[in-house]
């Protein structure tokens, strides 16, 4: 034992005290695809995507609206989707699906969470079309019973990304050490019924929150993250307020500071311009603008 700690010494002496001690992994997000940004050559559109690295994590959440573009921010801005620890699609819409097949091309094997959403994600179709399916009536016309009579035991629709590994969202889960997915469902008109899943990471801040349009409304989003944690620090992405006027923006932008308790806010993709606007007049510096190619730190990990 003596002879081992007398040979480290003497090689810790070789090196030297100014050997580079090994830099701990950025606790960020960057914003990979969004119609808005300081002046780059990203390519802009109308979708989200976003790499967020925390305690040691890659997880791609969302891809973008257009798969070409996509790639070409990927690659602008360094980004390795070879080494991703998991990626979310928060819900079916092409802007935040698009560029799945560029990850695939380089990750084929990555884990993959999306909503429960009848005929996407390789998601089995619904109890009430399942048990219509496998009813055999004797009495119907005999070449006109399902699958011959042979139900198979799993029935789902294709997929666009065939061999993808899809995992469908129907509860909150903490599927790593303090990263919880959780789905909410829409009742707005154009979407309702419609599941979304949303991560929220538990910092000793309180709660990063990562959404994708807020379909199902921002607020209805937070009440379900609050049962994870009550605290709030900052929401990332969209918060779909297409169908609110601007009094009522200024409202919800209100709460969300004094209700909800946030500390700041990176918006994004469908919050919209006037409620950037008031987020700023809101939350001043706290504000994150959090365009394409933003790279915004996050709090420094603690325990849980």
């Amino acid at each position: 034992m003596i002879m081992i700690a007398g040979t480290l010494a003497w090689l810790f002496s070789l090196l030297g005290p100014d050997m580079p001690a090994q830099q701990p992994p950025p606790d960020r997000v960057t914003i990979l695809y969004d119609a808005f940004g300081k002046p780059s050559n990203l390519k802009r559109g109308w979708g989200y995507s976003a790499l967020v690295e925390y305690r040691g994590k890659r997880i791609l959440f969302d891809t973008g609206a257009n798969l070409d573009d996509f790639a070409f921010n990927v690659k602008a801005l360094g980004v390795d989707l070879s080494h991703l620890d998991f990626v979310v699609i928060t819900h079916r819409h092409g802007d935040h699906t698009s560029g799945l097949h560029q990850v695939l091309k380089v990750n084929p094997a990555v884990s993959i969470y999306t909503p429960v959403e009848g005929g996407y994600f390789d998601t089995p179709v619904p109890p009430a079309l399942a048990a219509l399916i496998r009813r055999h009536v004797g009495t119907a016309p005999e070449d006109m019973h399902y699958y011959n009579g042979q139900y198979p035991e799993r029935i789902v629709s294709g997929s666009p990304w065939p061999g993808a590994r899809f995992t469908q969202i129907r509860e909150p889960s903490e599927v790593m050490p303090g990263f919880w997915l959780f789905s909410t469902q829409s009742d707005n008109p154009g979407t309702r019924d419609m599941n979304e899943i949303s991560m929220a990471m538990k910092t000793p801040q309180g709660l990063v929150l990562m959404v994708g349009c807020s379909h199902p409304g921002i607020e209805k989003i937070l009440d379900s993250a609050s049962k994870i944690d009550s605290r709030m620090y900052t929401v990332f992405g969209g918060l779909h307020l297409a169908d609110l006027n601007d009094s009522e923006v200024g409202s919800l932008v209100s709460r969300l500071h004094d209700q909800w308790k946030l500390e700041r806010v990176g918006a994004g993709h469908c919050t919209g311009e006037f409620a950037f606007s008031e987020f700023n007049r809101v939350f001043g510096a706290k504000f994150d603008h959090a365009g394409v190619g933003a790279v915004i730190p996050l709090p420094a990990p603690g325990a849980f």
